[in-house]
């Protein structure tokens, strides 16, 4: 009689996906917004993990948990099998749905930057179905279901970047308060807009155009830079322009960049790629309408 003793069962996919997370961020909680779970949940797949592997693979403290020597020495391996598994995925869906093309973008480049491209991009690619999401911060493109990613970014993380252009930065207004502006000093008897995710902008530029000055640019905070640029153009005040996003209105007439300084960032436009183009691919198709 055949004998067939149960075999070791490993642990769960879950719990070893938010022990990597957790390691990898350095915080249940930032775990847990990456997998889109509770602190909680991550919490109990870690202690389920600990208790197969036993031993411990954090230290928990009141101001958070720190990752042990063993986490430290086994992550490595298992970013790299996480990577993998999700290349993979992104490998099977691409093959399966070609035609189909997922674009995740910030919030201002979707509205002021992509969106004005949308009919080209169709034109260009007739049979392909375009998805865009808005994102706060560039998804990470081995493991999230995106074809392709559009961001400001200081050092991008993507193995495949394609860089648009330099992020440049000056005020603009509607056109009635770019009559009362002759000199940065004059920003002070004025409204200066400000966008939440770029606070230091304004600081770059007056210490560009005005060295020394102390000009009190204070003044209401907007977290959707494309609404800040909209209440420009309604006159309510000056903002910090990124070139990019506001060349349109620019064009049009509807602001104006009322001094001469510009200030040329770090920070560049660029399509990450969760794959190497591939000539005569729909993505290669849409990368060519996006001017890159």
């Amino acid at each position: 009689m055949a004998i067939s003793p149960p075999r070791p069962k490993g642990p769960p996919l879950n719990a070893l996906r938010a022990f990597e997370a957790a390691a990898r961020r350095g915080s249940f909680s930032a775990a847990a917004d990456e997998l889109c779970v509770t602190p909680g949940a991550v919490a109990q797949h870690v202690k389920s993990l600990e208790a197969w592997a036993g031993a411990p693979l954090f230290q928990r403290h009141a101001q958070g948990v720190e990752p042990t020597d063993l986490a430290r020495t086994v992550l490595p391996g298992f970013v790299a099998a996480f990577d993998g598994l999700g290349e993979a995925v992104q490998q099977l869906r691409s093959h399966a749905t070609p035609y189909q093309v997922r674009i995740a973008a910030l919030p201002s480049i979707g509205q002021l930057w992509l969106s004005p491209q949308l009919p080209a991009i169709r034109r260009a690619a007739k049979s392909v179905s375009i998805s865009i999401t808005a994102l706060e911060a560039p998804p990470n493109l081995k493991r999230e279901q995106f074809d392709l990613s559009i961001f400001l970014e200081d050092q991008p993380a993507h193995a495949e970047v394609i860089e648009i252009c330099r992020d440049v930065i000056f005020p603009v207004c509607a056109p009635e308060i770019a009559g009362r502006l002759e000199t940065p000093l004059d920003l002070a008897a004025v409204t200066c807009l400000h966008d939440a995710a770029w606070s230091r902008d304004w600081p770059r530029w007056m210490a560009a155009a005005q060295p020394g000055a102390q000009v009190d640019t204070r003044g209401p905070v907007f977290s959707l830079y494309s609404l800040a640029v909209e209440e420009a153009r309604n006159g309510a005040g000056v903002l910090i322009g990124h070139e990019s996003l506001v060349r349109a209105h620019l064009e049009s007439g509807a602001l104006v960049a009322p001094f001469r300084t510009r200030v040329t960032l770090e920070r560049k436009l660029v399509i990450g790629l969760a794959r190497p183009l591939e000539e005569g691919s729909p993505l290669a198709g849409i990368v060519k309408a996006l001017g890159a």
